[in-house]
């Protein structure tokens, strides 16, 4: 693959330690999760908390982590570029700002909390509807903590540090299970919300003190609402924010659909979202965020054309293989992970297929999410929900086109089609803004892909062949199996595109000279 003269590495090479960081954050999350299962199991109680944490955290991916990164991060970097001092400046007024917002919002969650569970919940006896209501109202204030978290990572990723924000909610989660027992074993289900509200508490307090590391740290000024840096985040909050909302509606189509399918549609679906969800946390949404700062502040178009194209090819470098690789042992992957107990053989390969289905769109989510993050720093509010809202009707058209001959792997395909066509729309937006063609995806960058994975399927598929899996192998076998396949396949995708001189490679060199 050709090489461009000029490079962005340091998008790499923040992208490769938040990587690191949510990976450590994700094994601390399932062992989050098997410490609860341990203390309440399946029970009405946790049924409850499940609700309640389900709403607070609704909150938090919709205002937080989603339109105010959005929203706050271009303009932020932009400022950034003219003047060190009126950006950390816009950064406090805009923190006065937010308290103000999620002090509101937090106040009509906990007042409106019986209605939000009875949307949520419906199904509840009257005992577990007031369980859940008095959880929510005790966790809806975990947005505050959160939402400052995300405007406090969004400065300091736009200041160039990205490995301390991903490793922060590793620290969330070790607070969780420190805390969890001590709590549980006094006020029950209930100590779940202490933790959850101490780990909110302890995610934004390790970006906050590192704020001052970066002789950056943030609190609360008199905002000047005349300002036209903050008068921007402000009008662009809220078109990202319902846009944002719309995403709500994708998990909501599959599980109507499902609903009229044979039982356990739903829950398959929903476990192949869970091993999906792994890959798109662990790369693709640690190249978008990466990559926003750097978009914003490009100096140029070409700048911005050349940062965009290195991060939307290095993201399939990463995610194509990582599609196709699991799609070759979605079963064996299934079998360790999920078949025990009340996991029997039908769950076992409708999950499979289900997952496979599902891993032929990550190379499409993976664009379009890196393409979102374009359109963000461009300030195209209106595109990009137009884009999101393409999204969704594109996965309830292909769901309702799919269930019929396909059933649940229909449901599973629907999404990613939808992502890859939303991709291309963005695409298209962006290219309309700059004025000239992209040129990210090209033909040579297609033919040297089709070499790549050829040999990397050959190679899983003759370590299959010399040796096979074994169902009824002790968990040491088949976990050495598993990661016996995942080093064979990196190793040759590694010296495969190595040897073809894939652009890629120059910049994870360049990143790490340092």
């Amino acid at each position: 693959m050709q090489n461009n003269n000029s490079s962005n590495p340091s998008m790499v090479r923040h992208a490769v330690f938040m990587m690191a960081g949510t990976l450590l954050s994700r094994i601390l999350g399932l062992a989050r999760e098997i410490l609860v299962a341990a203390f309440f199991g399946a029970t009405k109680s946790m049924d409850a908390f499940n609700v309640a944490y389900t709403l607070s955290n609704l909150a938090r991916q919709l205002l937080a982590e989603g339109a105010l990164s959005a929203a706050f991060v271009p303009v932020f970097s932009q400022t950034l570029t003219k003047s060190r001092e009126k950006a950390i400046a816009l950064a406090r007024g805009t923190m006065t700002v937010l308290l103000c917002l999620t002090f509101f919002v937090v106040g009509l969650g906990i007042l409106g909390a019986p209605a939000l569970v009875h949307i949520m919940a419906p199904g509840f006896d009257e005992a577990n509807h007031a369980l859940a209501v008095g959880l929510t109202r005790w966790m809806f204030p975990f947005l505050i903590f959160i939402s400052l978290e995300a405007l406090t990572m969004g400065e300091l990723n736009s200041l160039g540090s990205f490995f301390i924000p991903a490793l922060s909610p590793a620290f969330s989660n070790l607070v969780f299970i420190i805390t969890a027992p001590f709590f549980a074993a006094k006020f029950g289900v209930y100590g779940l919300a202490l933790s959850v509200l101490s780990g909110g508490f302890a995610h934004f307090m390790t970006q906050w003190l590192w704020g001052f590391k970066m002789k950056a740290p943030l609190y609360p000024i008199k905002p000047d609402l005349k300002d036209n840096d903050l008068r921007r985040i402000m009008k662009l909050f809220i078109p990202y924010a319902a846009g944002l909302s719309l995403n709500q509606v994708n998990p909501v189509i599959s599980r109507m659909l499902g609903s009229f399918l044979q039982e356990g549609s739903i829950s398959v679906l929903n476990y192949s979202n869970r091993i999906l969800q792994l890959p798109l946390g662990l790369f693709v949404i640690a190249i978008s965020q990466a990559v926003l700062p750097q978009l914003s502040r490009a100096k140029d178009d070409d700048e911005f054309i050349m940062t965009l194209r290195q991060a939307v090819r290095f993201a399939l470098f990463v995610v194509i293989p990582a599609s196709l690789g699991v799609i070759e042992i979605s079963r064996e992957f299934v079998h360790i992970v999920f078949v025990r107990g009340q996991f029997g053989a039908w769950a076992w390969s409708a999950t499979s297929s289900t997952l496979a289905f599902s891993m032929l769109g990550l190379p499409g989510m993976a664009c379009s999410t890196v393409i979102m993050r374009a359109l963000y720093a461009l300030s195209m509010p209106k595109e990009a929900f137009k884009v999101t809202s393409f999204s969704v009707l594109s996965t309830a058209i292909f769901s309702l086109i799919l269930v019929y001959p396909m059933g649940y792997n229909g449901l599973a395909l629907a999404p990613g089609i939808a992502f890859t066509l939303s991709g291309m729309l963005g695409l298209y937006y962006v290219r309309r803004k700059i004025g000239r063609p992209l040129k990210i995806i090209t033909s040579k960058v297609l033919g040297d892909y089709f070499i790549a994975l050829t040999v990397l399927d050959a190679s899983i598929m003759l370590y299959k062949f010399l040796w096979p899996y074994n169902p009824a192998g002790s968990l040491v076998l088949r976990a050495s199996w598993i990661l016996g396949v995942i080093a064979l396949s990196a190793g040759m995708y590694s010296i495969v595109t190595f040897k073809m001189k894939f652009e890629e490679w120059g910049l994870l060199r360049q990143a790490f000279k340092r």
